[in-house]
C-alpha cells in the first residue's frame, strides 16, 4: 500500500530527525571550559551565600547548577558528599573509596590533588545522567578551606 503525501513527508520528516539525534546529542554535551566556568560561579556562589544554601542550590532541578551533563559536586576532606547535582542519594555519604568503571579510587585521587595543589583537574569513567551511560569525564576542582569543589564535563565515547 503507497504512502499518501502526508505519511510520506511525516516519514521523511521522523527519519531526518532519527539521523540528526547523535549529532544533536553530541551538540548537547557540555565543553570542559563550561565546566570551568560553573565551578567558578559555584565558588563565588558558597561566599555569596554560605554553604547550606548554596549546596541546596547545587542539588535543585531544574535550576541553574545542573545544565544538561553539567552538575556541581562538593566533597569534605574526609571523602563524604556534602552536595550532588546528579544524584541526591550520595549525600551524605563516605565516597572516599568510590570506584569508577575502571577501578580508579577517583574521590581519593581528587582530595588528594585538592591537599597538595589546591586545585587540578582528572580525568576518570561515570555514569552520565542525559546518556544513562558510563563514559569519561573530565573533573576540575577546587578547595575551599575544608570543602572541594567540582564540576566536569563527559568526553564522547
Amino acid at each position: 500500500m503507497p504512502l499518501s503525501r502526508r505519511h510520506f513527508a511525516l516519514f521523511t520528516a521522523t527519519a531526518a530527525a532519527a539521523a540528526a539525534l547523535p549529532a544533536r546529542a553530541a551538540e548537547e554535551r557540555a565543553k570542559p571550559e563550561e565546566a570551568k566556568a560553573m565551578l567558578a560561579k559555584a565558588m563565588a556562589h558558597i561566599k555569596a551565600v554560605g554553604r547550606d544554601k548554596a549546596f541546596t542550590d547545587f542539588m535543585t532541578k531544574p535550576g541553574p547548577w545542573v545544565d544538561r551533563d553539567l552538575y556541581i559536586t562538593v566533597f569534605d576532606m574526609a571523602g563524604k558528599t556534602l552536595a550532588h547535582g546528579a544524584n541526591n542519594r550520595m549525600v551524605g555519604k563516605d565516597n572516599l573509596n568510590l570506584q569508577d568503571a575502571n577501578g580508579k579510587f577517583h574521590v581519593k585521587e581528587r582530595l588528594e590533588i585538592a591537599k597538595a595543589k589546591g586545585k587540578g583537574q582528572q580525568e576518570f569513567a561515570f555514569l552520565n545522567p542525559m546518556t544513562k551511560q558510563i563514559e569519561p569525564k573530565l573533573m576540575f576542582f577546587e578547595r575551599m578551606d575544608d570543602i572541594v569543589v567540582a564540576c566536569g564535563a563527559y568526553k564522547p565515547a
